[in-house]
């Protein structure tokens, strides 16, 4: 089985607002049902990006700066992280999930380390 990064994305934009707040009763169906399926391996919301810090080093010196990594008026808000036999069972999965937050989720798989 493959894992896939299901990324959760707000903001300004694009439909990225969900059209009615989502209830804790349904975020803990779906991961409920990611669960009993063996999908659901871990999930994170994100605070606003107004309150991340980026690092970097730049000539041996470290330089931090608050705020997101890049000005934008979409960003990643959470995640879902999960284990789906192709890509058509993670997008399966990123349905479920973008028809209960109403938000766009973007579905990637994660780099296969045996292949490299």
């Amino acid at each position: 089985m493959t894992q896939y990064l299901l990324s959760v994305h707000s903001g300004a934009g694009g439909g990225a607002q969900p059209a009615e707040p989502t209830t804790p009763e349904q975020m803990q169906a779906l991961e409920e049902e990611m669960k009993a399926a063996g999908a659901w391996l871990f999930s994170g919301r994100l605070t606003e990006p107004d309150v991340a810090t980026v690092v970097r080093v730049v000539a041996g010196d470290v330089l931090t700066t608050d705020g997101p990594f890049v000005e934008s008026k979409e960003h990643l808000a959470g995640f879902y992280i999960v284990e789906a036999d192709d890509l058509d069972a993670a997008m399966g999965w990123a349905t479920k999930t973008s028809a209960i937050i109403g938000m766009p989720i973007e579905v990637r798989p994660f780099w296969d380390t045996s292949r490299a």
